[in-house]
């Protein structure tokens, strides 16, 4: 049932719960450790960013930035979590993470060399290691969250509440997306995140 759903935009969700079918897509990503909003993190997160940007074409037409998605995920051995507990259970410091920008489907590990030498980020080093990586299309639940980052908690109750109905549970990483450009400066009352979490 959940494979005849249509689907979903790449980057739109509604503010209310919902159950998709979110599209398969190409990204190039860069692998963090700890937790996420420290200097490392911006960093990464600005690297993805400036080197997507170099690429055409842009990760969402008309976009004038690139949109920075990234999947987290705990150290094997750590407790489970699900949806509506991924932040309170662990410390966040133990997280995993992908940062990562849609590139074209075609895009090329040559390619993305191309875009990271021609980007110059200031924000990379010789220890990044930029890749490729094809997520499949896939049945998840998401929700658009609106505001400050610590907020997330309530959202992915809700969102973890809406799962439990449907009767589904997260099957692979945690997934955010950001829609807008910020830095560890920018004020983030009016930031707009859809949390998407695969499910099965």
């Amino acid at each position: 049932m959940a494979d005849a759903l249509p689907l979903t935009d790449h980057f739109a969700a509604s503010d209310e719960p919902e159950l998709v079918r979110s599209p398969a897509a190409r990204y190039v990503f860069v692998t963090g450790a700890g937790a996420p909003g420290d200097d490392e993190y911006y960093r990464k997160k600005a690297l993805i960013v400036d080197v997507a940007r170099a690429l055409a074409p842009a990760s969402s037409p008309g976009a004038s930035e690139p949109v920075a998605e990234g999947q987290y995920w705990y150290p094997e051995g750590s407790t489970p979590v699900g949806i509506a507990d991924f932040y309170s259970v662990n410390p966040v410091s133990e997280l995993h993470y992908r940062l990562m920008a849609a590139v074209g489907a075609t895009a090329s590990d040559e390619d993305i060399a191309a875009a990271r030498l021609a980007a110059g980020s200031p924000s990379d080093t010789a220890q990044d290691r930029l890749e490729l990586f094809d997520l499949p299309e896939e049945t998840a639940v998401q929700v658009m969250h609106h505001g400050p980052f610590a907020g997330e908690l309530a959202t992915l109750d809700r969102l973890g509440r809406f799962a439990e109905r449907t009767g589904v549970a997260r099957n692979g990483p945690h997934r955010e997306m950001y829609l807008d450009a910020y830095t560890s400066e920018t004020p983030q009352d009016t930031l707009r995140t859809i949390l998407r979490d695969p499910v099965a």
